[in-house]
């Protein structure tokens, strides 16, 4: 049985200045890149039965800059639809809601094709994500290159959590986390790795 490994994409513009950042699709910062490019030593090596990133720019460069190749588009793995909060940092949002909480409040519709999601529909398409990703595990680990959120609601539901305790695995840029199981339960083996 394989490991899970998930992998943030590196930094953009509005990562770094704390701006919520779902569909707009920006690029990775030089920083970003390099952070990227980092990653490939902590996950040469490694067979993967499957490989699957999200399908913006930033996550598929980041598979391409840390080595993973032949990486499938899963658009399950899409970050949280932020809707009218796409591009609002959380201190602004604050100004007017300062009791807001992303992981119990959720978000205000935004434009037409953004409704916004709570963290129970993003929960629905980790789940859907984790189904698929159990029918490769047998074959050996498999990778996943999305969104800070996303995956950490993924991690929640793989821990048989709830959706919005996603909200006790802060997850960095440019990271590698592994997902394991201990006594055929599931745990976290490694969080946040840099090289």
């Amino acid at each position: 049985m394989g490991d899970l490994l998930l992998v943030r994409h590196g930094e953009t513009e509005w990562s770094a200045s704390g701006q919520h950042t779902s569909w707009t699709d920006l690029p990775l910062t030089q920083r970003g890149e390099e952070q990227a490019k980092s990653l490939a030593p902590l996950l040469s090596g490694r067979t993967f039965s499957l490989a699957l990133t999200s399908s913006l720019g930033r996550a598929v460069r980041t598979a391409e800059l840390a080595g993973i190749n032949g990486a499938l588009i899963d658009p399950d793995l899409h970050e949280w639809d932020y809707g009218a909060y796409e591009g609002v940092t959380t201190v602004d949002i604050h100004r007017t809601r300062p009791d807001w909480f992303l992981w119990t409040d959720g978000v205000p519709p935004g434009p037409e094709g953004h409704p916004g999601e709570s963290s129970e529909e993003v929960g629905r398409r980790a789940d859907r994500v984790l189904a698929r990703v159990d029918t490769a595990l047998p074959d050996g680990d498999v990778v996943l290159v999305a969104h800070a959120h996303f995956l950490r609601v993924l991690t929640a539901r793989r821990l048989e959590l709830s959706p919005a305790e996603g909200r006790l695995f802060q997850l960095a840029t440019g990271t590698v986390s592994r997902l394991s199981t201990e006594h055929d339960r599931p745990v976290i083996a490694e969080w946040n790795a840099r090289p």
